[in-house]
């Protein structure tokens, strides 16, 4: 029986193992595939108000703040993480509340971008979540989200092996919903849906659609080679970015009644 996200990461074992990946693992996927293309699609963060789902430790938040950002608000549903991320915050102008994603109150209009790094695949209802997401945002708002590809979610028997993974089984790729993953030495519910769900998803809430990403590995930031020749066979991450688009304003009745002359326009 497989642990929802937050109660995941609140196992002592799960997140010491996550935090010394995190920390000291060569060549993370994190560092080398995840963070260059999350970066370049945040671009500049001067003076933005950010909301973080499913924030972690803080970190993101650390650097962003660092980067000029106006104020920084992380949610996470994991106690560990988020005393993590009170630490790691202490003394900056961050905060971090303790909530799911999908039940965190959001509140109306009152950020310039919402993120969110590697956790919606934690989550069930995505549709219901961009909605809240769009209410939170201010008009021209940004929306970036990495999530895990699609095709490492289909079939967990890609985890299933001995050193480090050469290729990938893609199964059941249309077979949307919840599966079982074995990891960092727990069990975990994911939830796998496809790129077309994603999208559907963003445009069906209203959001403009800028970007879709892969994570595609660039050979400088790799130090093993053999890492880097490895990471070229699948890919790991999905990245979309959108916006909210502004409202358009309706135009004033003129009072004219020509409109109601009978003519056919």
């Amino acid at each position: 029986m497989g642990l929802n996200g937050p109660e995941f990461y609140d196992d002592q074992g799960v997140f010491d193992t996550y935090i010394s990946r995190r920390e000291t693992r060569t060549d993370s996927p994190n560092e080398t595939l995840e963070k260059p293309v999350f970066d370049e699609l945040l671009g500049d963060l001067t003076s933005l108000q950010i909301l973080d789902l499913g924030c972690g430790n803080a970190a993101f938040g650390v650097e962003v703040l660092q980067k000029g950002c106006e104020s920084y608000l992380g949610v996470d549903g994991s106690d560990k993480m988020v005393a993590a991320a009170k630490e790691k915050l202490a003394g900056t102008r961050g905060n971090v509340v303790q909530g799911t994603i999908e039940g965190w109150d959001y509140p109306s209009g009152q950020f310039s971008l919402v993120t969110s790094r590697l956790a919606f695949h934690y989550v069930e209802g995505i549709e219901s979540v961009f909605g809240r997401v769009f209410q939170a945002l201010v008009e021209q708002g940004r929306f970036i989200f990495s999530v895990e590809h699609p095709v490492i979610t289909s079939s967990d028997r890609g985890w299933q092996t001995n050193g480090p993974r050469q290729d990938w089984i893609v199964d059941d790729y249309f077979e949307t919903g919840p599966r079982i993953t074995h990891w960092m030495g727990g069990e975990v519910i994911k939830y796998h849906r496809t790129v077309e769900d994603y999208f559907i998803a963003l445009s069906a809430t209203g959001f403009v659609v800028d970007a879709l990403r892969e994570s595609r590995p660039q050979r400088a930031r790799f130090r093993d080679p053999a890492t880097y020749e490895r990471r070229k066979r699948i890919p790991l991450m999905l990245f979309f970015s959108a916006h909210r688009p502004e409202t358009k304003q309706q135009r004033p009745h003129s009072g004219s009644g020509k409109e109601h002359s009978g003519q056919m326009l």
